[in-house]
């Protein structure tokens, strides 16, 4: 399936790269690269290999128009991180080799800046990677190289793109921006100077499809857009996405009871938690209607005591759990759209959740008076750190009639 999005140009330099364990062999073109937009074609010293044309994706990001790779019976494509922001930080203005030219002392830089080697094509906008520290570990528009070593980790973590059943987009390598290059761009910045190496991550994306921000087209703002691009044209395949989004999104709601483990020199529990980053625009949707964590940089470990263990879960289930409902309504009015449904809302998501985590071994749905809820179980086996979290709830006098539906086909 080839992609639709903003046409975007980027330049391709050989660069020095650390490499996932998992992709040993990943050094032919279009890895083992780095990639500059053309307005700061003039401010390094390497002989460019050529050009190459991509999409947008995300503010700093680019991806491929077309499928590089299939990995466990996915097609992804090609992106690359820190490729250069086209909006000032500080205000809606574009940001262009004239503006940044007025952020460096250095007169080098400046003329540099005037003098690139590729002119951006009629058509697309400058981008630029600047030297202004951003967040914690990144220059803006660029990337860094604790940002990045933390995506790595994670995605050598996973068996390739599945990590105990929450799928991540993985980085396969990191790209170093040359220190001389590294050291004029460092120079563009408003306020703080970014100390650390600049590196680009080169990683595998199933889509450029996002739930709500950061794309052109996401489940929020286009969902109609998406049935068609992805072919999902009838209800069949309608459900088919659905069931794969819940599965899929509730791993991510339940990584840290998915990845905890004990270490008995703290002792204390630790598992994976998210920092930063979000359902609702760090993640992206392949055509089967999965969804894979695609800006790994903010999960890392996090340790509690072992009566924390159940909070810790529970927080982060809420953590994204309005994101979650949220794209699932989306997929779900568009479902009844196209293809009709007459069953109430809640009984339909109960029935899914019933059949879809039938082979989770994390995940169970388990009926209560009240309503429904999801028995969430972890990665050590300890049936007293499991906790019972409510999904669903029903009134008393509506309680019946939607049970009598959950149990058959929606």
């Amino acid at each position: 399936m080839r992609l639709s999005g903003v046409p975007l140009t980027l330049v391709r330099y050989p660069a020095r790269t650390l490499t996932n364990k998992h992709f040993p062999s990943m050094d032919r073109a279009p890895f083992g690269r780095f990639y500059l937009p053309p307005a700061l074609t003039g401010v390094s010293d390497e002989a460019p290999e050529g050009t190459q044309g991509f999409l947008e994706d995300d503010n700093r990001g680019a991806v491929s128009p077309d499928p590089v790779v299939t990995l466990d019976g996915t097609d992804f494509y090609f992106s690359v991180k820190g490729i250069g922001s086209s909006i000032d930080p500080f205000s809606s203005a574009s940001l262009d080799r004239s503006y940044v030219s007025e952020l460096t002392r250095e007169e080098t830089v400046r003329a540099r800046l005037g003098r690139p080697t590729v002119i951006t094509p009629e058509g697309e906008i400058d981008r630029i990677i600047t030297g202004e520290r951003w967040l914690r570990g990144s220059p803006y528009g660029g990337q860094g190289l604790e940002h990045a070593q933390i995506s790595l980790n994670v995605s050598e973590r996973a068996d390739l793109t599945s990590l105990q059943g929450f799928l991540i987009a993985p980085v396969v390598q990191i790209a170093f921006l040359p220190e001389e290059l590294a050291e004029r761009l460092r120079s563009l910045h408003w306020y703080h100077r970014f100390r650390g190496p600049f590196v680009q991550e080169l990683r595998l994306v199933p889509s450029n499809v996002r739930i709500y921000f950061h794309a052109k087209n996401t489940v929020g703002n286009n969902i109609r857009h998406i049935f068609d691009q992805f072919g999902v044209d009838d209800d069949s395949k309608a459900l088919s996405f659905e069931s794969r989004f819940i599965r899929s999104a509730l791993a991510m709601l339940t990584l840290f009871a998915r990845t905890l483990r004990f270490d008995p020199a703290k002792q204390r529990y630790f598992g994976l938690d998210f920092h930063d980053v979000w359902l609702d625009k760090d993640a992206v949707l392949a055509p089967d209607g999965s969804v894979y964590f695609v800006d790994l940089e903010g999960i890392e470990e996090e340790g509690v005591d072992r009566e924390k263990v159940g909070e810790k879960i529970e927080d982060q289930v809420f953590r994204s759990l309005y994101e979650f409902l949220f794209a699932y309504e989306q997929i779900e009015q568009e479902r009844t759209r196209r293809f009709g449904g007459t069953h109430p809302r809640k009984a339909h998501f109960e029935h899914l959740l019933r059949e879809t985590l039938r082979e989770d071994p994390f995940l169970r749905v388990k009926e209560t008076p009240e309503g429904f809820g999801l028995l969430i179980r972890n990665a050590l086996a300890e049936e007293s750190l499991n906790i019972l979290f409510s999904i669903t709830d029903h009134e008393h006098d509506d309680l019946r009639s939607d049970r009598k539906v959950s149990r058959g086909d929606p």
